[in-house]
């Protein structure tokens, strides 16, 4: 599924808005029931409103009632491919056990790896539970 996911996001990546970064991201969530959902990063011009496409992608999936993600395609023009920001990171934890993530840029470079070297020992929903 890793071809088809950089496909989708490369293809969700043309549908950014990024007027004061010019960094355009494409995004692509495979869901556990094999649902594929796209987004792109979205700028405003007071910056913290901005969004970010791994987020675009994964809030169309839950809100669709898809709450369990295992790959996530992440697309930009970067020399290097660029990994999820911390944001990101914390939010995809949230909805995957084991996630895939593939971070591409156009010229077809890939680097595979899994939130949980992204972003270890993370902060999660048992650690609010056991906080008596």
């Amino acid at each position: 599924m890793k071809k088809e996911l950089i496909e989708e996001a490369t293809k969700a990546r043309e549908k950014a808005y990024a007027p004061y970064s010019n960094f355009k991201v494409g995004s692509a969530v495979l869901t556990k029931s094999g649902k594929v959902f796209t987004g792109a990063n979205i700028e405003n011009a007071s910056y913290g409103a901005s969004v970010c496409a791994e987020r675009v992608a994964l809030f169309k999936a839950i809100s669709e009632g898809e709450t369990e993600i295992v790959e996530i395609a992440v697309v930009t023009c970067a020399e290097e491919p660029t990994m999820p920001c911390g944001i990101c990171r914390q939010v995809l934890k949230e909805f995957s056990e084991n996630l895939k993530i593939y971070a591409a840029n156009l010229e077809g470079k890939v680097i595979e790896t899994t939130i949980d070297r992204l972003l270890p020992m993370a902060f999660t929903r048992e650690d609010l539970e056991n906080k008596k």
